[in-house]
């Protein structure tokens, strides 16, 4: 009987190896699953107040220094990523001169895309905004085809021509229309699509020059928040905010410097999120994610801000927003 109990042991042994062995995999998928629905979630949290809280800045608050705002924003960003970079929770490549004069280029862009994209927050209602960014696509799509020779499918061009549609029909009836919103709006489009593009070379270009021979996020995160500082400060001289910073009350107002601060470190929690979210899920469902991202911040930008609408502009920003989905769709069976 001795081998008999033997043998049952050892099966007994073996089926409790491979039920430890699946607890163990399924209490990894499961913690992966939890990773990513969080990191989802703290993007999609992040990325919809910046844009919700710049726009009662703006608006609510009717403060006239977009640029200010940019700046002290990109101030709050330095200081934190800084602090952790020197106490060891991250780490960041040294701001040499060679690397400034690589990065310098793209980051005049860069400050030029958050300045314009200030200035139309403060004319256009948010749903109206992540329409027209609709057109950043467009213009990228078309760079791609002549800068890199990058050929795009039918059903691309399809979501795009959709796009382009939108943004047309919505603009004539935007109820609360301004000419000057969309003029930054578009110019907005053109310099988000310049980034983008240009990004993609230089940082080729830039891993080159650091130490380590590469250059992660938080590094990238700090190199264009400190470049835009000075970028910043002349800008502020130029559209000649000083005199409206000396004179407003609201610089006297303990609760507006909250706000400002929490956006600034919204602004830094994106960089953070978009990153931990992509690398818990992949770009694909982080596309996809951000286009569907825009249906319930255009929602909530509507009912928070009280936007007079109609019902062909609500189908207009509505069918956008599904072309901006059918894009990261379109994009998504592209790769594959």
């Amino acid at each position: 009987m001795k081998p008999l109990e033997n043998g049952e042991s050892d099966l007994e042994g073996g089926r409790l190896g491979k039920d430890r062995d699946r607890t163990a995999r399924s209490g990894r998928t499961f913690k992966m699953h939890n990773q990513a629905l969080l990191s989802g979630l703290a993007y999609c949290i992040s990325s919809c107040s910046m844009i919700l809280v710049n726009k009662f800045v703006l608006s609510s608050y009717n403060f006239n220094a977009g640029i200010s705002l940019m700046l002290y924003q990109n101030l709050i960003s330095v200081i934190i990523v800084s602090t952790l970079s020197l106490f060891g929770v991250i780490s960041t490549e040294p701001l040499t001169l060679k690397l400034i004069k690589v990065w310098l280029p793209v980051n005049v862009i860069f400050v030029g895309m958050l300045v314009t994209s200030m200035f139309s927050l403060k004319y256009i209602n948010v749903a109206m905004v992540t329409v027209l960014k609709n057109v950043t696509n467009v213009i990228t799509a078309v760079g791609e085809m002549y800068l890199f020779n990058k050929h795009h499918d039918n059903r691309v061009w399809a979501a795009l021509f959709l796009m382009i549609i939108s943004a047309i029909s919505g603009g004539i009836t935007d109820l609360s229309f301004h000419a000057i919103g969309y003029a930054w709006q578009i110019t907005n489009c053109f310099l988000t699509a310049a980034y983008s593009l240009t990004l993609r070379r230089v940082m080729d270009t830039a891993k080159q020059v650091t130490k380590s021979g590469n250059l992660n996020e938080f590094s990238m995160v700090l190199l264009n928040n400190t470049l835009s500082l000075p970028l910043g400060i002349i800008l502020i001289c130029v559209f000649n905010e000083v005199d409206y910073l000396i004179k407003t009350p609201l610089l006297r107002l303990p609760t507006f410097w909250l706000v400002m601060t929490f956006s600034g470190i919204l602004g830094l929690a994106i960089s953070f999120t978009s990153m931990w979210f992509l690398h818990q899920t992949g770009a694909t469902t982080y596309s996809l994610v951000g286009s569907l991202n825009k249906i319930p911040l255009s929602i909530a930008g509507i009912f928070l801000f009280k936007v007079p609408t109609s019902l062909e502009n609500s189908a207009s920003i509505l069918f956008g927003l599904l072309a901006g989905v059918f894009f990261a769709r379109a994009k998504i069976r592209e790769r594959s």
